[in-house]
């Protein structure tokens, strides 16, 4: 068994973000093991467009598929490219996003190999593991890190001995970083029809409908989030109010959506959005693991909580002791003061 493999999402002729996170920890992955980074890129005329971007996250060798069969995204023509590139490869790991394509892609993918698959992973590590009931030591296994238990707990899971290892992790849980922009990798054209049956494009997509996002969660440098301590609907508005003062994002806890204070698409955690954003200001959240593991990443945390021994507040920077209601108009009369 060798290499680190990372499946790219492509749509049209542009490489979707969370691959470029998943490559870059597939090269630190990669390295770690001492061996190769391996890509795999299916599309619809993608040859010459998406090469450069996808080697300068480091690369070793690039499997190109490019038919017109493989866009708009179906699931057979995908798998089926996977199931034998892999069975050809044998790769250690196979990592890929935890997105519409990656959760339908992956069981599959792994069903077929009987490999096993941990879905929705925040954390991905190489360490060893000893099994207990058959006494066997193994090295340079992929620790498979996630919430479990609707949070309440954090699992390591392990496949000490199908291969490929397969998780799929969410956009925004790791960082994105190029190790250089003429990186020297290999770049294999596979014909896709050695790979795909002609009985694989049973399914052909009519017409696609992409709805744009109600809000930028994700891209915003500065997130104001309430939870459930927020205690109503008209709490949220102070939220909005800050965040518009800030030029921000409103975001929520699962606690808050499940109230119906707020939209589910506002919110953030192991069951909706990981955010990175510069300052993340959480109001009235306690800190669960399933919440922490959407924000963690944040550059300065402020906490704004009436409890000062909220779990949020061993992870924040700064804590204010208050209320939502307190603290809130306060901090938004400041801004409106000194703002230029």
């Amino acid at each position: 068994m060798n290499s680190v493999f990372v499946y790219c999402e492509i749509d049209k002729c542009t490489v979707e973000e969370v691959s470029f996170e998943l490559l870059t920890k597939g090269r630190k992955l990669a390295n770690e093991l001492g061996v190769a980074l391996e890509a795999v890129a299916a599309g619809s005329g993608i040859t010459g467009k998406v090469e450069k971007d996808i080697l300068s996250y480091g690369v070793d060798k690039l499997h190109m598929f490019d038919a017109p069969g493989l866009y708009p995204y179906t699931s057979k023509p995908h798998t089926s490219i996977l199931v034998n590139l892999f069975k050809q490869e044998k790769p250690q790991i196979c990592l890929m996003g935890a997105t519409v394509i990656g959760r339908d892609l992956g069981p599959r993918v792994s069903s077929s190999l009987t490999s096993g698959l941990t879905a929705d992973c925040t954390a991905l590590e190489i360490g060893d593991y000893d099994d207990r009931k058959t006494g066997k030591h193994y090295e340079g296994l992929l620790y498979q890190i996630r919430p479990a238990f609707g949070g309440n707990i954090v699992a390591t899971i392990v496949n000490p001995d199908n291969r490929p290892q397969m998780a799929t992790v969410r956009s925004g849980v790791m960082k994105a970083e190029k190790v250089a922009e003429y990186y020297n990798g290999d770049i294999v054209y596979h014909k896709v029809e050695d790979f795909v049956p002609d009985t694989d494009y049973v399914v052909k997509v009519i017409e696609r409908h992409v709805e744009k996002a109600a809000n930028n969660l994700k891209g915003a440098p500065i997130v104001v989030a309430g939870g459930y301590g927020v205690g109503s609907k008209e709490g949220f508005d102070l939220l909005r109010k800050l965040a518009a003062e800030l030029h921000g994002e409103v975001g929520a806890s699962r606690a808050a959506v499940d109230a119906g204070f707020c939209e589910h698409d506002l919110q953030i955690g192991q069951t909706g959005v990981t955010v990175r954003p510069k300052v993340y200001i959480a109001c009235g959240i306690s800190g669960a693991i399933q919440h922490v593991a959407g924000m963690k990443e944040s550059g300065i945390v402020i906490s704004i909580n009436t409890d000062p021994n909220a779990p949020i507040n061993q992870l924040a920077d700064y804590v204010i002791t208050g209320s939502v209601e307190e603290v809130l108009p306060k901090m938004i009369k400041y801004y409106k003061e000194n703002s230029k």
